[in-house]
């Protein structure tokens, strides 16, 4: 097998388990929202969401400097700046995107989502970093319709909620082609480092400007304390941001930005099936609808790669 191919392979079975464990995440984040209804009201709910993120990748973060590339970057302004444009963009897309869900359906809001697959293959090819094939443009498609889908058909009527989430797919989007500029070119794991740390950072000083009443630091730190929080939160730093983020990191630089944002599409599939063995959510035959169309959509992508390596 040709070395390139070898790796390609590698990488897309990598990016796969990325799907596998963001789709957990949905679970992780419910319980913890559950968990926190009245100090949401309380407190506000981007001031929670926010000193939660923080906490997340202030927790993943702390880990990477036992890694020596880590370590050996420490000090280079060129990984930190870039790593803060990942952390700005993926802060962005997470804030986004939870500010619009309370707002939206569980369908709107995935097929709004989703639109970051069609973002990151049309910013590609505004950008010169390659122009999709037809094949992988319907690859592109499918992959959309199937994410947009698997939480029954979305009903659009425009408003604030659903422009911020569209804001909320291209952020994804930049998020995912800033990935790829910059992990050819810098150490990945140093990269991950520093986006956690802005990450955290920036998420943490939205958390305290931004809370209602007389609620301050003290309130925030207290949410940690709440029964059904600590655990899942954890889990969302070692698993969805440590693990998933630096395995992404690793990876993703071995493909193209859009084969890597189709293959992004598979979490709502986990999610969902996991959402169905923990009785979650319940079956529609949508779900079989949604899921069909990324699994073609995902089969695209494997076909162009194979085609290339031809």
């Amino acid at each position: 097998m040709d070395p390139t191919s070898s790796v390609r392979r590698r990488a897309t079975w990598m990016l796969l388990l990325v799907t596998l464990v963001w789709g957990a995440t949905f679970i992780w984040m419910r319980e913890i929202m559950l968990a926190l209804e009245a100090d949401l009201a309380r407190i506000g709910t981007t001031s929670v969401v926010a000193f939660l993120i923080s906490a997340r990748f202030a927790l993943a973060a702390v880990v990477l400097p036992l890694f020596p590339s880590v370590r050996r970057h420490l000090w280079n302004v060129e990984v930190w700046m870039a790593g803060s444009a990942l952390g700005l963009a993926l802060l962005a897309g997470f804030l986004a995107q939870m500010t619009a869900l309370g707002e939206l359906e569980p369908s709107t809001s995935a097929f709004l989502t989703s639109l970051y697959v069609v973002s990151t293959a049309l910013l590609s090819n505004l950008f010169g970093e390659g122009r999709p094939s037809r094949l992988l443009w319907f690859g592109v498609l499918l992959a959309t319709l199937g994410a947009g889908f698997i939480e029954g058909p979305p009903h659009l009527t425009w408003g604030w909620a659903e422009i911020i989430t569209v804001f909320c797919a291209v952020c994804f989007a930049v998020h995912i082609l800033l990935t790829q500029r910059y992990t050819t070119r810098m150490d990945p794991l140093a990269l991950t480092f520093t986006s956690f740390v802005a990450v955290a950072v920036f998420a943490m000083a939205l958390a305290l400007v931004s809370t209602r009443g007389s609620a301050g630091p003290d309130d925030l730190v207290g949410v940690l304390s709440v029964d059904g929080v600590l655990v899942p939160l954890f889990c969302l730093g070692m698993f969805g941001s440590l693990v998933a983020l630096g395995i992404l990191n690793l990876y993703q630089r071995h493909m193209e930005p859009v084969r890597a944002a189709i293959i992004y599409t598979l979490e709502p599939v986990w999610a969902t099936l996991y959402g169905l063995v923990l009785g979650l959510v319940g079956w529609t035959p949508w779900i079989l609808v949604g899921g069909g169309l990324l699994v073609v959509g995902n089969l695209m992508v494997e076909l162009t790669s194979q085609d290339e390596e031809e």
